[in-house]
């Protein structure tokens, strides 16, 4: 039976405490390791059972039914079988509740009955003033939500009303209220300093000397940001009328940076991890919406574009976030955005998937008129990152022109290029050339019976087949030069090809001709250039071929004349094949009336001696000429 016995503790290098200061021992470490019962801490979000010496559950890092997720007291470590999830009670906290190291560390040693390792004196001011500055945001929003419920929340409480955020809502995110007035909050709460009021960015502190602070917030809807500890450290506060700005946020404070903060991720955060799925809204009401409609996975930045540390936070909890806009042109401009800024960061297993809402909608009026199965429907099928800064290149301008089109080409190899990953890179220029084809080149499935046709129908000098070989070379030549198949359709299926490799690929040719009679380019070069091919084969595509117009960067009007001349060889070919069988019939039936034998004779010969004249020039197409 699967355990976890045998496997390594795990990291046990020194940390560096919050703030720059003195580093925690591995004495430390092990010692609250020690001291934390591993199975009790899981235990309280994740239903274990008893398994031998161990401890197994279903596995709180991603979806299972049959547990995979082994618990072990006596190595005060966990391992998933499953997804590979391994770490201590340290891991558990930052992976499965989002902390981060030091405040996982400070809870367990608050369980264990540990004093931290005292930080320099620098460090220990920066720590107990953020935490006095905690202190003071939680007292803020106790305030403004007994406003709230006051006589002046009355116009607060009746816009939640309108946007149908209940009562139950209403508690689970703070929500208050800012009464109108310069002072009302310094007044309320007396006994903290106007400076720390100040430093915790509820008050404004105005340039000159003799003016007194006075309230950010004023006549308006105060919406608790809280870090992923749950604990109040910003607000947003939104108009209840008309009036600019509509949304108002706290200032970066010792406590708060917007860039590195997502609303609501200590509630999201633990959902997310069981469901596999995190989803980036615009705003705070659109997680609230969400969240009342039963869907607790919303997070939103805070009135700024989504930050290279709001994409590592994402990713820290999921592979793929769905970033949600509305359908608007402005929302399609932030998805733009948000995938330009993901692209120097990504790392091998990370995205980003974006869903595009009804334009003129947002999550809010989804739910409203259809509930949370029509937000459901409308992420369904969200769109990969490549495609949707693919189709925001491609949608730039008119691409009939192919000056226009390679503009696009480079636009989309300048995008791949800033990935700094190279795997990463590569990745996305393979992409971006295999949808560039399929708007504007030889779609896929085209390529790939191309490819497996000219790989297939490759022949050992020794056993060649001169008519295979001239078919096999007209399909070849048509492929690096479609333009010409359009024109001679009706010559090229009228030949007749018994082999079904290059029958498939005669009607590719022919069927890429009509879906798209546009089409340009060469078909060869699309296969190597898109990778369909391992790189061991890449050498056998042209590997038999001896007429020049096989060859890339053959003159192109010799090339076309040759092309032609073979088409129309093969087709006169296959008419002369006919005659030939016809008068093998009539030649029985001559021999059967013992007439005219030598009359069908003398035209059979006649026949064969213009078989041997198409061969003649077939096999003179051949001749090399310097390209």
């Amino acid at each position: 039976m699967a355990t976890v016995a045998s496997l390594p503790r795990g990291d046990a290098t020194p940390r560096r405490m919050s703030g720059g200061g003195g580093l925690l021992s591995p004495a430390f470490l092990d010692e609250l390791r020690m001291r934390t019962t591993l199975s009790t801490l899981i235990g309280r979000s994740v239903k274990l059972t008893k398994a031998g010496r161990e401890y197994k559950g279903c596995c709180p890092f991603h979806h299972e039914k049959t547990p995979s997720f082994y618990v072990n007291d006596e190595k005060a470590f966990y391992h998933c079988f499953g997804c590979g999830a391994h770490g201590d009670a340290i891991r558990f906290l930052t992976e499965a509740n989002g902390l981060p190291f030091m405040d996982a560390v400070k809870d367990l040693a608050a369980a264990a009955g540990m004093e931290l390792p005292a930080p320099d004196p620098a460090a220990r001011a920066r720590a107990e003033r953020a935490s006095g500055l905690v202190g003071v945001s939680e007292q803020a929003a106790d305030y403004y939500r007994k406003q709230l419920d006051g006589m002046e929340g009355a116009a607060a409480r009746a816009y939640l009303d309108r946007r149908g955020i209940g009562a139950h809502a209403r508690e689970a995110f703070g929500l208050g209220f800012a009464p109108d007035g310069r002072t009302r909050l310094a007044s309320a709460l007396k006994d903290v300093k106007e400076a720390e009021l100040v430093e915790a960015g509820l008050l404004i502190k105005p340039d000159e000397a003799d003016r007194k602070a006075y309230d950010r917030f004023r006549g308006r809807l105060m919406i608790p940001i809280r870090d992923p500890r749950g604990r109040v450290i910003a607000f947003g506060g939104r108009i209840l009328d008309a009036g600019e700005p509509k949304y108002l946020n706290s200032p970066d404070t010792p406590l708060f940076d917007k860039g590195r903060t997502l609303y609501n991720l200590d509630r999201a955060g633990p959902i997310a991890r069981k469901s596999g799925r995190i989803i980036v809204v615009e705003g705070y009401l659109d997680v609230i919406a969400l969240d009342q409609a039963g869907i607790g996975e919303g997070v939103a930045p805070l009135g700024t574009a989504l930050t290279e540390a709001q994409m590592a936070r994402l990713w820290s909890i999921v592979d793929a976030p769905i970033l949600c806009f509305d359908g608007d042109s402005a929302g399609r401009k932030a998805g733009l955005r948000a995938a330009i800024r993901a692209l120097p960061i990504l790392q091998p297993g990370k995205t980003l998937r974006f869903a595009m809402l009804p334009t003129g909608q947002d999550p809010d009026d989804l739910v409203k008129a259809g509930g949370a199965e029509a937000f459901e429907a409308a992420i369904a099928e969200p769109v990969p990152l490549d495609v949707l800064l693919y189709t925001a290149e491609r949608d730039q301008g008119d691409m009939a022109r192919p000056e226009a089109r390679a503009g696009l080409r480079q636009r989309l190899n300048d995008l791949a290029a800033s990935c700094t990953d190279k795997l990463m890179q590569e990745e996305f220029r393979r992409n971006f050339t295999g949808l560039f084809f399929e708007d504007f080149g030889w779609k896929k499935a085209e390529r790939r019976t191309i490819a497996s046709a000219v790989l297939r129908t490759a022949e050992p000098m020794e056993r060649i087949d001169l008519r295979h070989a001239f078919i096999r070379s007209m399909l070849y030549g048509l492929s690096r030069n479609p333009a010409l198949i359009g024109p001679q359709i009706e010559q090229l299926t009228a030949i007749r090809i018994d082999e079904s490799d290059l029958a498939r690929w005669r009607d590719a040719l022919v069927n890429a001709a009509i879906d798209h009679p546009a089409l340009d380019g060469d078909a060869i070069a699309a296969i190597l250039e898109a990778a369909l091919l391992p790189e061991a084969l890449q050498a056998n595509i042209q590997k038999d071929l001896r007429f020049p117009f096989v060859i890339e960067g053959a003159d192109a009007q010799r090339s076309a004349e040759q092309v032609r001349g073979m088409v129309e060889i093969l087709s006169t070919e296959h008419a002369l094949g006919d005659e030939a069988r016809m008068l093998d019939v009539e030649a029985v039936a001559a021999v059967m009336a013992e007439a005219g034998f030598e009359d069908v004779e003398a035209e059979r010969a006649t026949v064969r001696d213009q078989q041997a004249l198409l061969l003649e020039r077939a096999f003179r197409l051949g001749e090399r000429e310097e390209i």
